[in-house]
């Protein structure tokens, strides 16, 4: 069997990653961690950048807000001749505690799912280099 490639990325959301009131961070934001997540995959994968041609679902599951870290997560799925599916998957990890000091937090010892999405990449055949 074929091993897996897989990417996880885990980042602190800080206060200028909120968006809203309340320091909710947009949903946006597990996108844009999905985009760095599919990046470092095609790069395992055919030691190219490649390019994302489109999501296939996007589901906001969970509020982020800042002080919480996030764990983003991806795996190749299927390999084409130059596309790849990919799954996505973004945890939070710790969560802020402000209703109990500005400092406070909780390692979670199960993660809260907060965003699940699958998409599409390409990396054209003259770009890849495995």
């Amino acid at each position: 069997m074929e091993e897996k490639i897989t990417s996880t990325l885990r980042l602190r959301m800080s206060a200028k990653d909120a968006h809203y009131g309340g320091n909710l961070v947009d949903g946006a934001h597990m996108v844009h961690l999905f985009g760095d997540v599919a990046t470092e995959l095609l790069i395992k994968c055919d030691g190219d950048e490649g390019l994302f041609c489109a999501y296939d679902n996007i589901e906001f599951l969970a509020p982020t807000y800042a002080g919480d870290y996030i764990e983003a997560y991806g795996e190749i799925t299927k390999i084409g001749n130059t596309s790849r599916k990919m799954s996505f998957e973004a945890r939070k990890v710790v969560q802020a505690r402000p209703d109990i000091s500005a400092s406070a937090a909780d390692f979670l010892e199960e993660p809260i799912v907060v965003c699940r999405a699958t998409g599409t990449c390409v990396t054209p055949k003259e770009c890849k280099r495995k």
